[in-house]
């Protein structure tokens, strides 16, 4: 059984922590997804904190996540930035997976940029381009709200008609706009993994309405939504996923993809947090 009165502690003791270490009170929280290191060097960090020197704080197991969480600015703008999110795969539950969201939202974050990596599906989707999540699939059998609710974070039935903000969207769509990034639109499908998907399991999963797939993202968000944070979600295709021209892919090669993303997200989100900030 969950225990959410130690659940609620355990956070309680990471957020004092955390505010221990920095004299800045951001309310703007990113988590940076595989391969997306640039933007953490844009940060200008006041903070480095290892995730291990958290009190209660899971442990990144994925070579692409350094593990450690930044306090500084981004365009000048104050920030909390997780390069490292935590996975079902690595056998953690949904409320470990979310414990770094549920530590914001106590801090006092109020709006959270996500960047994961994720295979196209959509077949107008090429690798190297980025998608604006609109919408969500929730395929990974768990949820971090199940159990006891903490009725001070939020609500037993939060509503999930509009997980991503559409003002957010609509500005991340402006900036792409005037950088002359390619910006698509598009519903985000979130599977256990770490396996990758068959050539059937892409066709299902496209059937549903999904345009990428990936192994994050979903938990974090509920979690936030249930905080009440606007939440704002950017996939980077690192993969096209196509059955019928399906190619065996290696995580080195998604990595690799995702790097060659990184100047464009970099751009893209430092002038979203500008815009947020201003």
């Amino acid at each position: 059984m969950f225990d959410a009165l130690a659940y609620r502690r355990s956070v309680e003791t990471a957020a004092e922590a955390i505010r221990a270490r920095t004299g800045l009170a951001p309310r703007i929280g990113l988590i940076l997804g595989t391969g997306l290191g640039e933007l953490a060097e844009k940060i200008e960090a006041e903070a480095i904190i290892p995730y291990e020197e958290i009190p209660g704080f899971p442990l990144s197991t994925v070579e692409s996540h350094p593990g450690r969480l930044l306090v500084g600015t981004l365009s000048g703008v104050p920030v909390y930035a997780l390069q490292g999110r935590f996975h079902l795969y690595e056998g953690y539950d949904a409320q470990t997976v979310v414990f770094p969201v549920r530590v914001f939202g106590v801090l006092g974050v109020d709006t959270l940029l996500i960047s994961n990596a994720a295979g196209g599906m959509n077949p107008v989707y090429r690798k190297g381009e980025l998608m604006l999540l609109s919408d969500h699939i929730n395929f990974q059998n768990a949820n971090p709200l199940i159990g006891p609710n903490i009725d001070d974070w939020g609500e037993r039935f939060p509503d999930m008609s509009a997980p991503y903000d559409e003002a957010l969207q609509q500005l991340a769509e402006e900036k792409a706009l005037e950088a002359g990034i390619k910006l698509h639109r598009g519903v985000y499908v979130s599977v256990t993994g770490p396996n990758l998907e068959t050539r059937a399991e892409y066709r299902m999963l496209r059937a549903w309405g999904a345009d990428v797939v990936g192994m994050s993202t979903v938990p974090e968000v509920i979690a936030a939504r249930h905080m009440d944070m606007r939440v704002l979600a950017i996939s980077v295709v690192t993969d096209e996923c196509f059955p019928d021209a399906l190619e065996a892919v290696s995580l080195a090669e998604i990595i690799a993809a995702a790097g060659k993303a990184e100047p464009l997200l970099t751009r893209l989100v430092s002038a979203i947090v500008s815009a947020i900030g201003a």
